[in-house]
């Protein structure tokens, strides 16, 4: 059994409630792909990675967890899960 539905392939359209989920969750998208940019630069670098890569990393590292916390916060199916 999968976990992933693929309404796609099913030539369902999403709903107006899946539109708005993933309206919910852009800013978390938005945090985590510029951690990937960060972690990219990070590892581009490599040992010669200046102290401004590593803090732009760290930032975007906390900017996550931000936000995750707040999607957590204002999400109420997420208050039954562990």
């Amino acid at each position: 059994m999968s976990i992933i539905h693929l309404t796609a392939v099913s030539g369902e359209e999403p709903t107006a409630a899946d539109l708005a989920g993933i309206e919910a969750e852009w800013p978390l998208i938005e945090a985590e792909l510029d951690l990937l940019d960060a972690q990219i630069a990070v590892i581009t670098a490599g040992p010669n990675a200046s102290e401004l890569v590593t803090r732009r990393k760290r930032r975007a590292e906390r900017r996550v967890l931000e936000v995750g916390r707040e999607l957590a916060d204002r999400d109420p199916e997420s208050e039954g899960a562990a």
